[in-house]
């Protein structure tokens, strides 16, 4: 379906333009675009997964709720690579620092500086060599105490914002949830499943394999055994905090991550297991042929 795939990098600009303009007006469109929202509990994760998209560090960090506003992302493939907002269109960004400072700075401005919350958007548009055409929205992490200036009812209030982008059939969501905590309890997994029950636009995105106790691995989950999703999910090693003190670019963290992969015992014939399932799905094998195909993965 290659067609389908220029067709929508061709859409994705178009789209881009809409949202800008419908933004500006200060109002909502009345069809739905499509998008990927990211979300998930507060240090799940989920500002590493975002800046993979991008191969750059431009997001806040800290404790508690850090992302306290939506942020639509809009990717978009060029030759040059630098960033806008929506808020400051006659500004070019090329240092991703002073990205972080303006995100940081414009949250600030409509929530203050006490950990408040809004639902107003920051649109920001980054154009890089590195990128593919998307536009992704990270959302406030998911919490249930408030702090500062936060309302009593600060998880209702978030919950309804999430809700507000996955509920759009166009979404698709990255429910993000650390491997070492209960699949079982994960919220972002949970409120995906309320708006998806059949799990066909939701994407499980497990980060933290490298934190997980000694002996024990997410093979199940990954193999989408345990708590299936039609779009199954990913595992990732994103950068702890020391990595990110110590300046190691996302470069380097991309390689660490392969290295970890490649020599876990328990993940290094996954690309075996993923084989299979195309395999099988593309080319029926005879059965005597399928049981050692299927021995070779599990071994």
């Amino acid at each position: 379906m290659a067609w389908a795939n220029v067709g929508m990098q061709a859409l994705i600009p178009i789209v881009n333009k809409l949202q800008d303009a419908f933004a500006q007006l200060g109002t909502t469109l009345n069809f739905d675009l499509p998008q990927i929202a990211v979300v998930g509990g507060q240090s799940a994760g989920k500002s590493s997964v975002l800046e993979n998209f991008v191969g750059k560090d431009f997001l806040p960090r800290g404790s508690g709720i850090v992302t306290r506003r939506p942020l639509i992302l809009q990717l978009v493939h060029d030759r040059s690579e630098y960033g806008e907002f929506l808020h400051k269109r006659s500004q070019k960004f090329t240092d991703f620092d002073m990205i972080r400072k303006e995100i940081e700075d414009e949250t600030d401005r409509a929530t203050g500086q006490n950990k408040g919350i809004s639902p107003e958007p920051i649109n920001l548009r980054i154009f890089s060599p590195n990128v593919l055409n998307l536009t992704l929205i990270d959302l406030p992490g998911l919490t249930k105490v408030p702090v500062g200036d936060q309302p009593p009812d600060i998880e209702h209030q978030i919950r309804k914002m999430i809700l507000t982008y996955i509920s759009r059939d166009t979404c698709l969501i990255l429910a993000v949830t650390p491997a070492n905590s209960d699949l079982a309890t994960s919220d972002a997994l949970k409120l995906a499943r309320e708006v998806d029950p059949q799990g066909l636009r939701t994407i499980g995105v497990l980060t933290k394999l490298d934190l997980m106790d000694e002996g024990t691995d997410a093979r199940d989950i990954l193999e989408n055994r345990l708590f299936p999703l039609r779009r199954g999910y990913v595992g990732v090693v994103n950068r702890g905090q020391k990595d990110i003190v110590g300046k190691k670019d996302i470069r380097a963290a991309l390689d660490a991550e392969r290295k970890f992969f490649i020599s876990h015992p328990s993940y290094r014939y996954f690309l075996l297991f993923i084989l299979l399932q195309y395999s099988t799905a593309m080319l029926p094998l005879p059965p005597l042929q399928l049981a050692t195909f299927e021995a070779a993965t599990y071994r």
